[in-house]
């Protein structure tokens, strides 16, 4: 009877939790962190339970997830739009549609990092050795279409395929001479760079942030500030995208609406654990997204005033 009762009691709390798997991307990328503390902070407060798991990154979780092996992941919104509408990377592989928006995060930022002070522009870059992310990277992508604008492809440098942490410890031993890096900043992996080598971020003059925005509509510029890193000692012209939360387009929309109003709503908590929490905010959340939001997420929105797109 005892057993019987404790089994009973054990398969209650069971049944209220809905436990999802994560794809987000290197260990020493701001995905894996950011998405654990966010895992952390909706555990507390619901019966979600989310486990992060490291993947390579925007493309690798959307193909992962239309496979059926995480529920939500942190994507770009660039990757995501690609994938949405099966163009630019997802030409050859076919469109992946299974999937919907919870809300933007917080904004990346393309940083190109070098600790070599003579290679200051792209054009620079030529031939050189330059880590372009892991391979379907959104990081990946994102040098491919900073190479078309300055009339360049991945075939004018020695390309090197590596994740954040690996590519600054390179960076470190010398053995690359640049590399691309699309992640919230500061970046973990720059920053810890940072503390034993002088980095210094290759930026876009106005007329190739023009051609690169003109041809790139999901890219926006932003200023990386002097003082981002330690030694890093004057503002640098980028390019940003979106950190982006989508879910499997069949998650239920109670647990959509649950995730996306404790995120909305916990911003306080969150920024004291992790400092991207301080973009948390219904705007951003919403704009320029080019993909349809979930409908447990389009229900939050519009209970504070603000209509997205749905599928239907």
């Amino acid at each position: 009877c005892a057993c019987g009762s404790s089994e009973g009691d054990s398969d209650t709390p069971a049944a209220s939790t809905v436990s999802l798997n994560v794809g987000t991307g290197g260990e020493s990328g701001t995905y894996y962190g950011y998405t654990g503390i966010l895992g952390t902070v909706i555990g507390q407060k619901t019966d979600v339970k989310l486990t992060v798991v490291a993947t390579g990154g925007s493309k690798d979780n959307l193909v992962s997830m239309q496979d059926g092996m995480y529920d939500l992941a942190t994507v770009q919104s660039d990757v995501m739009t690609y994938a949405y509408n099966g163009t630019n990377s997802f030409a050859d592989s076919g469109k992946i549609d299974g999937f919907r928006v919870l809300c933007a995060l917080y904004p990346e930022t393309v940083q190109i990092v070098t600790t070599d002070p003579s290679l200051k522009t792209v054009e620079d870059l030529r031939g050189k050795r330059v880590c372009v992310g892991d391979v379907g990277s959104g990081t990946y992508f994102n040098a491919i279409d900073v190479f078309a604008a300055y009339d360049m492809t991945i075939d004018d440098v020695s390309p090197v395929y590596q994740s954040f942490g690996d590519s600054t410890e390179s960076l470190k031993d010398g053995k690359i001479d640049a590399a691309f890096l699309c992640a919230g900043a500061p970046t973990p992996a720059v920053t810890e760079l940072a503390a034993s080598k002088t980095v210094y971020m290759i930026g876009f003059d106005d007329a190739h942030m023009e051609k690169l925005l003109a041809s790139c509509p999901w890219y926006a510029k932003l200023v990386l500030p002097a003082g981002t890193y330690t030694g890093f000692d004057e503002d640098c012209a980028t390019i940003t995208v979106k950190a982006t939360l989508v879910c499997r387009a069949d998650l239920d929309d109670d647990t959509a609406y649950t995730i996306v109003k404790t995120i909305m709503e916990s911003k306080d908590d969150i920024a004291a654990l992790h400092e991207k929490g301080n973009s948390i905010d219904l705007t951003f959340a919403t704009e320029g997204i080019a993909v349809p939001f979930a409908a447990g997420a389009a229900k939050y929105f519009a209970e504070n005033g603000i209509t997205v797109e749905t599928a239907g």
